[in-house]
């Protein structure tokens, strides 16, 4: 057998026809290699096709789990938003029971004794709402905890909207009773010694001090705290030009150290009527009013009878 393989092929020259001997072991390695050619282009194709599906489909991905993760961050700051407003929504109706509790104390009205509703109950822990924290158990056992704060918030405005109800139509049947009693400030200013035990700015010992002492300007007007007839208006040694007024129900208020006073004795005054002058007579360190509230003659702290007792 010849060891050679004859090809004919036609010239690109002419029409003649060619003659061209290959040894039959090189024509069969070149065979061979154009199958596995022909084979591994094929591979390479089906791998180059699988993994631009496979490129495509993890873009894909990603720009699904980027979506979701903004809205994962979207929705963490609006239950970020979600737990503050609770929590401004507790401190709202705490607020509001304390002024209820100031204003039945004022007023003689037995008050409730439930804390505002929130007993049992923290606050919302915030720092497991960072947006960068991937969901877990914690963070779905708060969200559950929020709406069961949201809920008692709803339970505990509706119980309190039917107390200051109550509350109300208790105060329309004390109206005289609510117009006597001092419950306002008595001048503006600062607060420069409260009521009880303090070091004498005179003596440097320890002495009981019987009312609130409220600095402010020289002629800086005073008002009466409540409706009353005025029982004293004259000027004593420490005090200085004093004023008092009997509001009735045990209830008297005195003013001290005024500048000069504005009312007489026996007159009818009306809750925040003018009845003198900040100043500086008697014993005192600068102009300033002393207010005291005395109860069945007993002295008690003013800033109780103060709903506005901010200075």
């Amino acid at each position: 057998m010849s060891k050679r393989i004859k090809i004919w092929y036609y010239s690109s020259k002419g029409s003649s026809i060619r003659e061209l001997s290959i040894r039959r072991t090189l024509f069969g390695f070149l065979l061979i290699f154009g199958l596995v050619s022909v084979i591994g282009l094929s591979f390479a194709g089906y791998d180059y096709i699988r993994l631009k599906q496979f490129y495509l489909k993890n873009k894909m991905m990603q720009d699904s789990v980027h979506i979701m993760d903004g809205e994962i961050k979207d929705q963490r700051r609006q239950i970020r938003t979600f737990a503050a407003e609770i929590e401004t929504l507790k401190k709202q109706v705490r607020d509001l029971s304390k002024f209820g509790d100031r204003v039945r104390m004022i007023a003689d009205i037995n008050p409730i004794t439930d804390s505002g509703g929130f007993i049992g109950i923290g606050g919302i822990p915030t720092e497991t709402l960072n947006t960068d924290i991937a969901p877990d158990s914690q963070y779905n056992s708060l969200i559950r905890e929020m709406h069961q704060q949201g809920d008692q918030v709803k339970t505990v405005i509706s119980m309190r909207s039917n107390d200051f109800e109550r509350l109300i139509e208790q105060l329309e049947k004390k109206r005289d009773y609510l117009a006597a009693i001092p419950s306002i400030k008595p001048v503006n200013g600062w607060l420069t010694s409260g009521f009880g035990n303090r070091e004498s700015p005179f003596t440097g010992q320890t002495d009981f001090n019987t009312g609130i002492d409220i600095a402010n300007a020289s002629g800086t007007e005073i008002v009466a705290t409540g409706n009353g007839r005025v029982s004293k208006a004259s000027l004593e040694r420490f005090i200085g030009n004093r004023v008092a007024i009997d509001h009735g129900y045990g209830y008297v208020t005195q003013y001290g150290h005024m500048k000069k006073i504005l009312v007489k004795r026996g007159q009818y005054v009306k809750r925040g009527d003018v009845i003198g002058l900040v100043g500086k007579t008697g014993r005192t360190t600068g102009p300033h009013l002393h207010y005291e509230v005395v109860i069945n003659g007993t002295p008690v702290n003013p800033l109780k009878y103060i709903l506005d007792f901010k200075f």
